[in-house]
């Protein structure tokens, strides 16, 4: 089981002896153009996890190339940029610009910005004619039948799952205003697990693809449920503003939890927790 970060939630050039603790760096989304993102406040706390509302903040396909790039190669970490876009041709250009990399991680999903007008499959079909590189597709469990939007996503050529996006949330502040400027954001942190694994599951049940597991992860027990879902690979995001020192510790916890749990390694305790309804292959 590799340990990544979940995008955004890590900049690897401020903190980069975080960064080396992970099994490969994943990027902040990347749009063809740089992005400001909302205005502030854009972060808010909440009693189980976090509301963002950056909006894609990033310093475009250009700049990132040419100046970001180089200097995260240099950190000698396995890399994943994720890709971000307003159309197919946004994300296909993107990508085919990319190279030496470990992986692209496709951005179908942010509740922070209105979504491409084309289709999950359009997006994956585009970027797969524009590289040869592995694609992962990013989805939302806020989508009503999301192994469905995984299963287009597999025949359209992805070749990887990462789940989940965060879901759109509010705050109120003591006001009863909305504490975001923006209204609204994506929630993350421990609320986010249950329906993180329930995703997986049905995803896993559903394509059968390799997947990174993400929302709500804190401790090796969680990573080893994403596994038992069937994540082949986990990230931390909201943990980490934290314990920068997580991706370390639940390395080191992951072998008592599978101890405790009776299996070996992860990979033994992968999709363990098959559940009768994705027996039956109900709908997520």
């Amino acid at each position: 089981m590799r340990i990544l970060n979940a995008s955004g939630c890590l900049d690897a050039l401020a903190a980069p002896e975080v960064a080396r603790q992970l099994d490969g760096f994943v990027t902040k989304t990347v749009t063809p153009l740089p992005r400001e993102g909302s205005a502030p406040p854009r972060i808010a706390e909440t009693a189980h996890g976090m509301l963002n509302a950056i909006g894609l903040a990033n310093p475009g396909r250009e700049r990132f190339l040419a100046d970001h790039l180089p200097r995260l190669r240099e950190l000698g970490i396995p890399l994943w940029v994720s890709v971000g876009g307003f159309c197919a041709a946004d994300y296909a250009e993107t990508c085919s610009l990319l190279s030496g990399i470990e992986a692209i991680e496709l951005n179908l999903s942010c509740p922070n910005v209105d979504e491409a007008a084309d289709s999950a499959a359009e997006i994956v079909s585009a970027c797969r004619r524009a590289t040869e590189l592995p694609l992962y597709a990013k989805l939302s469990a806020a989508h009503p039948d999301v192994a469905e939007v995984a299963r287009a996503a597999a025949a359209a050529g992805a070749d990887g799952l990462s789940l989940i996006n965060t879901l759109r949330g509010t705050a109120l502040g003591r006001q009863l205003h909305p504490v975001l400027a923006r209204g609204s954001g994506g929630l993350s942190g421990p609320a986010l697990k249950p329906v993180a694994l329930h995703t997986v599951s049905v995803c896993h049940e559903a394509t059968g693809l390799p997947i990174v597991g993400m929302g709500g992860i804190e401790t090796g027990r969680d990573a080893l449920e994403f596994a038992a879902c069937g994540a082949r690979d986990v990230a931390l995001g909201t943990v980490l503003f934290a314990d920068p020192g997580a991706p370390a510790r639940v390395r080191a916890e992951l072998p008592a939890a599978c101890a405790e749990a009776g299996v070996a390694t992860s990979d033994d305790a992968r999709a363990l927790a098959k559940s009768p309804e994705t027996e039956r292959k109900v709908p997520a």
